[in-house]
């Protein structure tokens, strides 16, 4: 999302208009996702294993290279008495390369600190602009897109980096494709049908890349995106009433689309997990924003991506204040995950790139911390004793459990 005059999103608020902000973009005390999990060197690797090894997909753009590497033991219920693990899952939309080194330089940071992510991918990122008219975006016209397609060179890079990302441990889900937030043609109007069909599309521009730049010369991604894809991201966290049924029928686990969510435990919705961005405290304000590095921009400069130079410290010093707040408060309390969503973007000069980085160092490697992917929230889930998420979600936001977790989650 690199011109957010494109998105028509000001003025989408969330309740009061200086509360949360703007609906989205413009949107077993192990430290680690588990012990024994992601991280440790696992460097940039290319799927160049021996035939055996390898399954080509379709045109050879995707492959099955087997289980994906850098994943966290199998997770198991929680006993008796035992505190729960804080989770937090950073993600990122749109998830490409622009050529600011964005990408690259998370990977790094959530190599450094033991940290799985979620990207979600948009289609178009991998489909080359002269191959435009392959998109066919729900009422709108042929190749419209209200984001930029990338250039040849950023594809490439964009490839490079997904293929690492996945090698690394992280989630690959998706974004979606053309981002349309306003007008006739928003995402907010489509129907389950259409819905389905831009799926469809997101996924034929990543599982066909090599057929649509003619690039065969390059590697392929190292997964099978029918089986890797289960949960995403609306633009704009627009539509996802109409989304719901269709993630259901393409077997979804989760939906990540839902504004204004609040620290608590997830539930399901229409058999997915509903986990949604969250309200969390804005240091300075008494009102609450949405935990997506958007939403702190839109409460700061407003209209504007290149706000004020001179105010610039203070709003990174705000947006990092703002993730920590979040972060300690359920920490110290409920346990409830921590959903915190951003853009490969230096907006102000690249103020929320710091603060997240900022907010991950401070949160990483804390006692019965994990940074995990979505997906990988999801594993635990739903290994969990339903009664006991039933009592975990009986906890409000900021509320610690009665007498302590070993008296509260006590065995029955």
């Amino acid at each position: 999302m690199r011109d957010m005059s494109r998105r028509g999103l000001l003025g989408l608020g969330l309740g009061a208009a200086a509360a949360v902000g703007m609906a989205g973009c413009g949107p077993s005390g192990s430290t680690g996702p588990g012990s024994g999990g992601k991280g440790g060197g696992a460097g940039t690797p290319s799927p160049d294993k021996s035939g055996d090894d390898i399954r080509l997909i379709g045109d050879g753009s995707t492959a099955d290279t087997g289980k994906q590497p850098n994943q966290p033991d199998k997770p198991v219920p929680l006993q008796p008495g035992e505190t729960p693990p804080q989770f937090v899952i950073f993600s990122w939309d749109g998830a490409g390369e622009v050529g600011n080194g964005l990408f690259p330089r998370f990977l790094e940071l959530a190599e450094d600190h033991d940290a799985a992510m979620t990207f979600f991918l948009s289609g178009l990122y991998l489909l080359p602009e002269s191959k435009k008219s392959l998109y066919k975006p729900p009422n709108n016209p042929v190749g419209a897109s209200d984001i930029g397609y990338l250039t040849d060179g950023h594809i490439k890079d964009t490839l490079k980096y997904v293929r690492r990302a996945w090698l690394e441990g992280h989630e690959i889900g998706t974004h979606f494709n053309g981002h349309f937030c306003a007008g006739s043609g928003t995402v907010g109007n489509w129907t389950p049908a259409q819905w389905e069909n831009e799926t469809a599309q997101a996924k034929s521009f990543v599982t066909q890349w090599k057929t649509n730049s003619g690039w065969t010369d390059l590697d392929p991604l190292p997964f099978d995106y029918e089986k890797e894809l289960v949960g995403g991201r609306t633009p704009c966290l627009l539509g996802q009433d109409n989304l719901l049924p269709t993630a259901k029928k393409l077997g979804w686990r989760y939906d990540a689309s839902s504004p204004g969510g609040r620290q608590m435990w997830p539930v399901k919705r229409g058999g997915l997990w509903d986990l949604p961005l969250q309200a969390m405290p804005f240091p300075g304000h008494s009102f609450e924003v949405l935990s997506m590095d958007y939403n702190i921009l839109a409460n700061q400069s407003k209209n504007s991506t290149q706000g004020v130079p001179s105010r610039y410290p203070g709003w990174k010093k705000q947006a990092a204040g703002a993730y920590l707040a979040g972060f300690r408060r359920a920490y110290e309390s409920n346990r409830a995950p921590f959903f915190i969503g951003n853009h490969f973007e230096q907006w102000n000069g690249g103020i929320y790139m710091d603060a997240v980085e900022e907010a991950l160092k401070g949160m990483a490697g804390k006692k019965d911390v994990r940074l995990v992917s979505f997906r990988q929230f999801c594993d635990w889930l739903d290994v969990q004793d339903p009664k006991i998420l039933a009592k975990l979600r009986s906890l409000e936001v900021g509320q610690s459990p009665a007498g302590g977790w070993k008296s509260f989650l006590k065995a029955s």
